[in-house]
């Protein structure tokens, strides 16, 4: 298969890329090389991915109708997996703009250019974000996720709003996918798991968000990338006979699904840092933080239809997944303890 990947440089995106190139596919990929985090770290994933015959690489930021199109008129993907995205729940309260451009226009050039140049189908990133202040768990995509609490999340709700509108109008498969907190090796500086490690290695205090007590439904990036994986050909039908108050909210009359990927086993915050500072080897010196704004008290993903349709669940605990974690920090950052 031919598959545009976006936000090839990015830490799902290089993953996703070097696991189907590893099975023959021909990758192109695209990313605007931000300075979100530090650029070394995607200069260093794109060195990877460039050591494979099948992959061609594009710096092309998705705000740019024109280069966007470009791309699509020189390769023609069969698929398209769109993971650019500007990221961050507490960015998006500082820097809102970044959001529009990235989320909202880049996402608008991606659904034209899947129109004018048609594609079997389009997955796209979305976010466990979408659920707001939700309530009832685990969530769900029957649940309602109109109360968003940070703009990041607003945009990615707009995102799957606009893809079923072109699934609607324009016959494109498309299929949202709402990532709960992914961790890994590569992973995004920005995240806490990644900063938790560098402060605790370096000495310095961590900052303990609501006194430790929220709980995330972390999900390993090797679970996520196989996910995904089987997700490309499972191409949504439209069901000509649905009826919102019989069929379920994530499916549609357009050819048109949203998906939960996570682990269905949510992981207390302390725990999470207890199980760091046992991987290694060190005790952290906690600073104890308020609520900060956007934030969630809980994320829990209902992964049944995942389970139905292709059979997927994810295997790796939380202990494996951080050890693997850890293990590549060191070696990466040249850390000798």
């Amino acid at each position: 298969m031919k598959i545009l990947i976006t936000g090839v440089a990015g830490f799902i995106g290089f993953h996703l890329a070097s696991s189907l190139l590893g099975e023959n596919h021909q990758i192109v990929g695209i990313d605007n090389l931000n300075d979100y985090y530090e650029q070394s770290l995607k200069e260093d994933r794109l060195v990877i991915l460039k050591n494979h015959c099948k992959f061609s690489f594009y710096q092309v930021d998705l705000k740019n109708k024109a280069a966007v199109d470009q791309v699509f008129e020189t390769h023609r993907p069969d698929y398209v997996v769109n993971l650019a995205a500007q990221a961050g729940v507490r960015y998006s309260i500082t820097n809102p703009y970044a959001y529009l451009d990235s989320n909202l226009v880049g996402f608008m050039n991606m659904l034209e250019a899947c129109r004018n140049y048609p594609v079997e189908h389009l997955l796209y990133a979305s976010s466990s974000s979408v659920y707001g202040g939700n309530k009832q768990v685990p969530f769900s995509t029957d649940h309602n996720v109109d109360h968003p609490v940070s703009l990041y999340a607003a945009t990615k709700k707009a995102n799957e709003l606009m893809a079923h509108t072109y699934s609607h109008l324009f016959n494109i498969p498309t299929t949202g996918l709402r990532f709960f907190t992914v961790y890994g090796p590569y992973g995004r500086p920005d995240m806490a798991y990644f900063s938790f490690v560098q402060d605790i290695l370096a000495g310095k205090p961590i900052k303990v968000f609501n006194h430790g007590k929220m709980k995330r439904d972390f999900t390993y990036i090797d679970d996520i990338v196989a996910c995904i994986s089987k997700l490309i050909d499972k191409i949504p039908i439209a069901n000509q006979n649905w009826d919102e108050r019989e069929n379920d909210l994530s499916s549609s009359f357009a050819p048109y699904k949203i998906y939960n990927i996570g682990n269905n086993s949510p992981v207390e915050l302390m725990r999470f840092i207890t199980i760091l500072e046992d991987q290694l080897g060190i005790k952290a010196e906690k600073i104890y933080m308020d609520m900060q704004p956007g934030d969630v008290l809980i994320t829990y993903a209902d992964i049944s239809d995942l389970e139905k349709d292709i059979g997927f669940r994810p295997v790796t605990s939380i202990e494996e997944g951080l050890a693997k974690f850890v293990k590549w920090f060191k070696e990466y950052y040249k850390i000798d303890q």
